[in-house]
C-alpha cells in the first residue's frame, strides 16, 4: 500500500521583522544618517590642540555614517562655566542633533557632578553621547553602565564638599569668627553721625564711606546707642 505524500507547510520568514538598527549606525536601508554636533574645547595656554580635536571627530562621525549639523569651539580654563556648550545642549532640545561627539569627558563636564546631569539631559532627550578618548558610547549597555558609575563618583563628589563646608564652618566658630555678611554699614555708625553732625548731605555721607544711602538713612533715624 503506496504512502501518501503530502507537502508539509513551509515556514516562510516574517517580512515585519524588527529593525537590528543599532543606534549610531544608520540602518543600511534608511537614506537619513544621523546628525552629529560636535564639541572641541581647550584652555587658554594650549589653543594649538584645538584642530587636531576637531579633525578626529569629522574623521569619527564620517566612519559612523554621520552627518556633521553642529561644530562647536570653546576656550576657557579650569572649571570656568562652558557657555557654547549651551549652543550645544539648546540644539539637542530643539531637535537638531542625534548624538553630541566629544574629545574627552573632561573637555564637556566642569565636574563628575555636572558631567552626570547633562548626560542625563541627553538622554532624556534621546539624544547620544560618545566621547573618542574614554572610548565611552552611552547608547550601548557598557556605555549606560559607565554612566552608572558616573552617578556614584558624582554623589561622593557633593558629600566630600559637603563635609569640608562643614568642616570649614566649624573651624571658623572654633577660631571666633562671625559667620554670615559682615555688618559693614553697622560698623560705620559712628562715623555715619559724625559726618552727618558736620552738615554733611546723605548721600554724600554714603559716598565716602562707600556704603547704601538707605544704610545711611537707617542709622541715622534709629537712636543714639
Amino acid at each position: 500500500m503506496g504512502r501518501e505524500h503530502r507537502d508539509m507547510p513551509v515556514k516562510r520568514a516574517s517580512t515585519n521583522n524588527k529593525s537590528r538598527r543599532v543606534f549610531g549606525h544608520p540602518d543600511k536601508r534608511s537614506k537619513t544618517a544621523l546628525r552629529a554636533g560636535l564639541y572641541a574645547r581647550v584652555s587658554t595656554n594650549d589653543q594649538q590642540t584645538l584642530p587636531m580635536q576637531l579633525r578626529a571627530l569629522r574623521e569619527y562621525a564620517a566612519r559612523r555614517g554621520w552627518t556633521v549639523s553642529m561644530q562647536i569651539k570653546e576656550v576657557g580654563s579650569g572649571a570656568a562655566q562652558r557657555r557654547m556648550r549651551e549652543q550645544l545642549i539648546a540644539a539637542a532640545r530643539r531637535r537638531e542633533i542625534d548624538v553630541v561627539l566629544v574629545w574627552r569627558l573632561d573637555r564637556w563636564g566642569r565636574s563628575v557632578a555636572d558631567l552626570l546631569a547633562t548626560l542625563q539631559e541627553l538622554e532624556h532627550l534621546a539624544v547620544g553621547f560618545v566621547s573618542l578618548t574614554e572610548a565611552l558610547d552611552l547608547t550601548t549597555p557598557a556605555g549606560r553602565a559607565m554612566a552608572g558609575l558616573l552617578a556614584v563618583f558624582a554623589e561622593f563628589e557633593r558629600e566630600v564638599l559637603r563635609d569640608r563646608v562643614r568642616a570649614g564652618l566649624a573651624h571658623a566658630r572654633q577660631s571666633g569668627k562671625r559667620l554670615g555678611r559682615p555688618l559693614t554699614a553697622a560698623l560705620q555708625t559712628g562715623e555715619v553721625r559724625k559726618l552727618r553732625r558736620t552738615g554733611l548731605s546723605k548721600s554724600e555721607i554714603a559716598r565716602q564711606l562707600h556704603i547704601g544711602r538707605t544704610s545711611v538713612r537707617r542709622i541715622l533715624s534709629s537712636k543714639k546707642s
